[in-house]
């Protein structure tokens, strides 16, 4: 009986804790790498602590793409995106897992995968990363990430044209 309540009580503290680093992490300046990595680990060590909960999931694979993101080319980035990919295929699997966020999610990682090589990744997958935002929006129109990704994606790729 103990255990069950100091399980709740431990899953508590860490969504909170999680919640606390997201509105931190949005309201700061760019993290440096070695910030957004230690991030990360924490994030792995919570993660694994709640093993059957989606939150500390989807903190995980939300960070690690951000990583991703803002260091395209770091020898850390295909690690982090594969373990994000394996992330996210967990999630899909759990009963509490939110479909606009799974959506969010891979867009996000396809968008991620564009960046890293736009010559070769942006027209494969260019089109998959529109549609995994608009179902993610269709889902849940309040949905700010995907809001602010899908937007930030338009953007970029209407620069790439206009730059070609």
């Amino acid at each position: 009986m103990t255990s069950v309540i100091f399980k709740h009580v431990v899953a508590t503290v860490v969504l909170v804790f999680a919640s606390v680093m997201n509105l931190n992490a949005q309201q700061a300046q760019p993290s440096s790498p070695d910030e957004m990595l230690n991030q990360i680990g924490m994030l792995k060590r919570l993660e694994a602590m709640q093993p059957d909960s989606v939150g500390p999931k989807y903190q995980l694979a939300l960070a690690s793409l951000s990583y991703a993101i803002t260091n395209p080319q770091a020898p850390q980035t295909e690690p982090l995106l594969a373990q994000a990919g394996n992330t996210i295929d967990q999630m899909a699997q759990m009963k509490g897992a939110n479909q606009s966020d799974l959506c969010t999610l891979r867009g996000f990682l396809l968008m991620v995968r564009i960046v890293q090589n736009p010559a070769q990744n942006g027209q494969k997958y260019y089109l998959q990363v529109l549609q995994n935002f608009e179902k993610a929006l269709k889902l849940n129109p309040h949905n700010t990430l995907a809001q602010e990704l899908q937007s930030k994606f338009v953007e970029g790729m209407m620069k790439q044209t206009a730059a070609q």
